[in-house]
This record gives structure tokens, sequence and C-alpha cells, in this order.
């Protein structure tokens, strides 16, 4: 369009050659390029893909014409003298070809030419007509010959042209290519030169001056400081910036025999009590010294003797953009996958792996302290995280109805039963009791989203745990998972967002980050910090780590009021005596890597047992068949309990469209062990375990359970 049309009909313009085009849900549609961003709307889906692909296509043309202008400028560095080499070596080639065919045509018409006489002096012999005929048609032969070739030979001779044309071209566009792959090279080498300098400095810093803060440590998070000559405190205090506006902590170690609060600079706020940290009696010393060394780890083996290995991953090769081309931007729940996708464990199965440390609040349930309490509650929720950080595969969708029972009772006190009770949306309801005193029960939902080069995965719903003695009742929800590079590179996964835990009975609160990760930040991947606070606000616990490895507490003494961040907020500055190791991650096991890099808890979770209802998890033929290495068949399996799926669910909506025409009420799907409540606390409505599976159980009565398999 013109600069007069523009004017009249557009609201503004945007450069699609820099811009970026994505699509927010099955309408909608945004462009966005630096600082500007268009949101269109279109009247379909499949309007809103013909606009896409316009664009695209629109996009593709002025990154085509802008290259064509760069071309004419002549402003690049020239080439090197091998590519200069190379190139006229090619053109060298291509001329020499140029000259044979060259050589070609003229024999062509030179023959050609002689052909032609012939046949023109046959036609003026006075012959049968007949004969006539066919040597005039033989001579019109001739000549379209003569013309294709000549054709040809030019043809060759304009594509000669054209190579001499753009191969300043190729050198610049070759050469700019390599002058930026030197270049990221280089500054990655820089980096990484400066990144080792600065940990060296740092572990080898002797001290600072009063005045000055302190400095970070990129390989730990924390900051060395020293006692000056105007400061009594003493080097061994630990110093920790505050949640909200310092994700790095400032450590020290303490020794609390020798803390003093007189001359300090950091009293004022609040303060703790060093003698509330008993090195002998606390909880988490006794987490710290027995709970994770190999001697505790090999006496909580169950009695029962069960699996240490499965089958090896096959390596089956796969077309993955194929598949995953026509799925961006819809809910992978909905996306037929193969099971080449897949790991031989459902997602029921993965829900209960969050009871791989369920020790944490076996000794949760001996704190006194509310908010010690709250400290291995939140170590345990941030456990559940360690198995993920390898685990790229997808678990399977469980079938309406499907469940999935851990019975642990005797040997670690627990049993856990899962139970699908929503299939679109995805939903899973899970109830864990204890009998060493505690109670855990929760509804996740899975919303998931495939943006071409990463899938997000978000866990909807809360989660419940109650401890019998105390009546603490602790309500969380879980963090946004993300696993990157689904098209091309190694696939990987990160846990990024944040989470509030808090006690309903003592109003006790902990606030944990899970940051996400960055190639240009300084801090340790995978970090979790969190502060815990009581219901007055007062923080009492600092808690530090990563969730793929170990999870740290740290004793408040005193905080106070710091310096000011740049963007206008105060920072608090906890000083903290040294930390205790509430929770570290166990080793996988040998040969993990082909075994879907599965803990020993999950060897075990798939192991057939007997007994178990027969909508049990361990009894879904597609999922043994892929455990087993027989993909192929469990494709097939896979395919056909997903049509009988479909068929119930086309059968309930023809019910329901019935039960609608003569006017009565139609419940749908009702789950079997679940039942829908409104929680007495969070005043939200959960699915909550009714009783009657392990009755059923022991009575072998599963005449209730639906034939999903």
């Amino acid at each position: 369009r013109t600069q007069a049309e523009m004017a009249h009909t557009c609201r503004g313009t945007i450069n699609l050659s820099t811009a970026h085009i994505d699509t927010e849900d099955s309408c909608n549609i945004v462009l966005s390029n630096g600082g500007r961003t268009y949101h269109l709307k279109a009247n379909s889906e499949v309007e809103r893909q013909r606009w896409v692909t316009a664009l695209e296509l629109a996009k593709a043309k002025a990154i085509r014409m802008r290259n064509n202008q760069s071309d004419d400028s002549g402003d690049e560095e020239p080439a090197s003298q091998s590519d200069k080499s190379e190139l006229h070596g090619t053109l060298k080639t291509l001329s020499s070809k140029l000259e044979d065919l060259s050589t070609c045509n003229d024999l062509i018409a030179k023959h050609g030419a002689a052909l032609q006489r012939s046949l023109s002096e046959l036609e003026n012999l006075k012959l049968p007509a007949e004969s006539g005929e066919k040597i005039k048609a033989v001579n019109e032969r001739a000549t379209l010959f003569r013309i294709t070739s000549n054709a040809m030979i030019n043809a060759c001779r304009d594509f000669l042209d054209l190579a001499e044309t753009h191969s300043r071209k190729w050198q610049r566009v070759l050469q700019y290519e390599r002058e930026q792959r030197i270049r990221l090279e280089e500054t990655i080498e820089q980096l990484a030169k400066q990144h080792n300098s600065l940990e060296r400095a740092c572990r080898g810093a002797p001290g600072l001056s009063s005045s000055s803060t302190g400095i970070t440590s990129t390989a730990k998070g924390s900051v060395q400081s020293a006692k000056g000559e105007a400061s009594d405190e003493d080097e061994e205090t630990e110093y920790f910036d505050a949640m909200e506006d310092a994700p790095a902590f400032i450590t020290v170690t303490a020794d609390p025999k020798h803390h003093r609060r007189s001359g300090s600079n950091l009293s004022g706020a609040s303060e703790g009590h060093p003698e509330d940290w008993n090195l002998e009696d606390s909880v988490f010393e006794s987490s710290n010294q027995s709970s994770y060394n190999e001697s505790t780890c090999k006496d909580l083996l169950p009695k029962k003797r069960r699996r240490t290995r499965i089958p090896d991953k096959p390596n089956y090769s796969l077309n993955l953009w194929s598949i995953m081309k026509n799925c961006i931007g819809k809910e992978l729940s909905k996306i037929p996958m193969p099971v080449n996708f897949n790991e031989p464990l459902s997602m029921l199965q993965r829900l209960t792996e969050d009871l791989e440390y369920h020790e944490l609040l076996d000794k949760a349930v001996k704190c006194e302290s509310s908010t010690e309490q709250m400290c291995f509650v939140a170590a345990f929720s941030v456990s559940s995280y360690s198995t993920t950080v390898h685990r790229t595969a997808k678990p399977f969708n469980p079938l309406l109805g499907e469940t999935y029972e851990l019975d642990r009772l005797e040997e670690f006190g627990f049993r856990s039963l899962c139970e699908q009770v929503s299939h679109h949306p995805p939903a899973a309801a899970h109830h864990v009791y204890s009998k060493r005193g505690w109670t855990l029960w929760q509804e996740i939902t899975i919303a998931s989203k495939f943006r071409g080069k990463y899938l997000s995965i978000m866990p909807l719903g809360t989660i419940h745990l109650e401890f019998h003695s105390s009546g603490n009742h602790y309500v969380w929800r879980k963090v946004t998972s993300t696993v990157h590079n689904i098209i091309v590179g190694k696939l990987w996964i990160d846990q990024s967002g944040e989470i509030e835990i808090v006690n309903h009975k003592s109003k006790d609160k902990c606030q944990l980050k899970f940051t996400p990760y960055s190639y240009f930040s300084r801090d340790v991947p995978r970090k979790v910090t969190g502060v815990v606070s009581d219901a007055d606000g007062k923080a009492h616990y600092v808690m530090s780590g990563t969730w793929d490895e170990k999870m740290e507490c740290s004793k408040i003494v005193q905080s106070s009021h710091g310096s000011t961040s740049t963007e206008g907020k105060q920072k608090t500055v906890y000083q903290t005596l040294s930390p205790k190791v509430l929770w570290k991650k166990y080793p996988l096991p040998e040969n993990a890597e082909n075994m879907y890099f599965f803990s020993d808890l999950a060897l075990t979770l798939n192991e057939p047992e007997e007994r178990v209802a027969p909508t049990d998890s361990r009894l879904r033929p597609d999922q043994r068949l892929m455990e087993s290495g027989r993909w192929d068949e469990a494709n097939v399996e896979k395919q056909r309990l997903e049509e009988k799926q479909r068929a119930v669910r086309r059968r309930r909506e023809a019910e329901a469209v019935e039960a609608l025409e003569e006017g009565e009420d139609y419940e749908g799907y009702i789950p079997l062990w679940f039942e829908r409540k409104v929680d007495a606390v969070t005043g939200e409505l959960i699915c909550v375990y009714k009783g009657g599976y392990w009755e059923a159980k022991d009575k072998q009565d599963w005449s209730t359970c639906p034939d999903i398999f």
C-alpha cells in the first residue's frame, strides 16, 4: 500500500522482518517487535492459522528484501582468501562445463543444419505424397531439436551469470556467519575465565573492610564478610538478604557460643536466641546426622525384596518434528502421542513419587515448634522435584477411573491411593495415610502447552498436609515445570515460580522461590531460597539449596534493615547460625541413564503385585509392553485403549443429551473412591478420599470397578 492508504486504513505499522509471531490460544495472534506489540483476534482457529501462515510468508519476504538491500551496500568486510579461492574454483568449474556445453551446442547446430539441408533436398525431389509428408515432419522435429538445444545453452549461460552476480553475496553471508560464531566462542570463553577468576577471588579473599558489604560467591550464592577493625561481629556470622528483593543470600558461618549483640550494627528489628539451636537434641541435628548417610539409607530399605532394575530403554529413532509441528498451541493431554515420548509410568505413579522422601514428614511429627515443623514441610515440598532433573519423558495419561495404590504400611508406615477422577481436563486425586502421625491429600489438574521451543506444565490444585497430634494443617501449590529444546538440542527441564506454604492453624508461613535458569546469572542453577516466619511476620529460619540436590535450614539470630536496593526497596539482613542439612537427594541407581533415569523408588512403582484393583496402573497393557521394550506393540495397544475410552465418552455424552431432552439431571462420571467436597480450610471444591478401597482389597471385592483395560 501507499503511505496515503496506510494513513487512512492502518492503526500502526510493524517491521515484519524483525517481528516475533506467536499464538496465545486458538484464535489470538501476538505480533511483537521490541517495545511494540499487537494483539490480533481471528474468528476461528482455521482463520487464525491462515493469518499465521500469511504473516510468516510475509516475514520471510521482508527478510529477503532486507538482505537484498544490504547486499547492495558493499560495506561488508571482504571475505578471506580461502573463501575467495574456493568460490573462484567453483566458478571456474562451472565455466569449463559451460564451454563443453557450448561446443556440444555448436556441433548440434552444425549437424542439425546439414540434416535440414538434406531433408530439404529430399522434399524437392519428386517423391510420392506420403513420403513427402513424413520427410516434412522429420524436418520440423529437427528444427525443434535445434531450438531446444539453443534454449538449453542460453539457460546455462544465464545460470553462470547469476552465479557470478551473487558470488559476493554468498561470500559476505558465509563470512558473517563465521565471524559471528568466532565472536560467540570468544565471548563464552571470556565469560568462563571471568567466572573462574571471580570464584578464586571469593574463595581466596582474606577479608573486607567494615564498610564493605562483601563479595558475592557465584558458586554458592554466598558472600564472604570478614571482621574489620571497627566491627566486633564474629567472622563466622551468617547473613541473608530478605526474600522480597534479593534472591541471593549473604552467608558466613557463625559460632553461636561467641555471638555478641553489643556493638553490633545489625541490632534492632528482631532477635532470636542461639541457645534455642540445640545441637544435641534438635530434630535438625538428627536429620543431619542420621537420615542421609549410607547406613541409615540401608536401614530404610523395605523388608520385602523389590526389584532394582527394569529392561533397558530401546534405542528407537523418531522424527519429532513430523509429530510436533501440528501440535503447537494445543493442550498436551489432547495430542495423540506414540509411546516413544513416554516413560513406562503413569501420571498417577509420578504423583506417588512425591513420597520418596516421606521420612521428612516422619521427622516433622517430632518437632515441638510449628516453625521447625514448617522447615521440614518446606524441604519435603522441594524434594518432590528432585526426580525430575533428568526425567524429560512424558508419563502415560491415566484413563478415566484408573487407580494406583502404594501400600508401604508395614515397611514405611504409610499407604497411598491415586485415582483419575477427570479426563478433560485431566485431574488426579491422591490420598496418603501414615500411621506415624500425618495425612496428605491433593487433587492435581495438569495444564500444559506446547509452544514450539518449550513445553510448559502447570500443575493446578492444592496440596494438604495434616499432622494428627498437633492438628497443624499445611497447604501449598506446585510450581511450573518447563521442558526446553523440544525440537532442537538436548532436552532439559527447569522449575520456576514461588510456593507459599501456610499453616492454617498457627498462621506460620514459608515463602519459597524457585529461581529460573539463566545463562547470564551468577546464581547456582536450580536454586531455591525461602524464609519461614510466624503469624506476626517475624522471620525464624532461612531455607536455601537446590531442588535437585539438597535443602538447608539456618536459624535466624537477628534481623535488621539493610541498604536500599536499586528499586527503592529496603533490604532486610538476616544474621543466622550455621545451616543444617534437612534433605539430601539419594544417588541414582547404577545404569539409571538406560532405565529412564528412574530412582530406586521409581523402579519399584510398576513392579507387578497381586491383589491390586483391576484398574491399577500396573495392569495397564500398553505401559507394561513399553517397559518390556516392545514399543510397536505398545503403540497399537495404546491406540486401542484410547479408542475404547473415546467410545465410553461418546456413550456418556449421548446419555447426557437424552437426560437433558427428558428434563432429568445427569451427574456424569462419579469417582469410585473419592468424592467432591468443599474444603473447610481453603473453601475450594476438592476430591477427597471417601474410604472403602483398602476394605475392598482385604475382601478382594472389586465388583464396582469399571472395565477400562
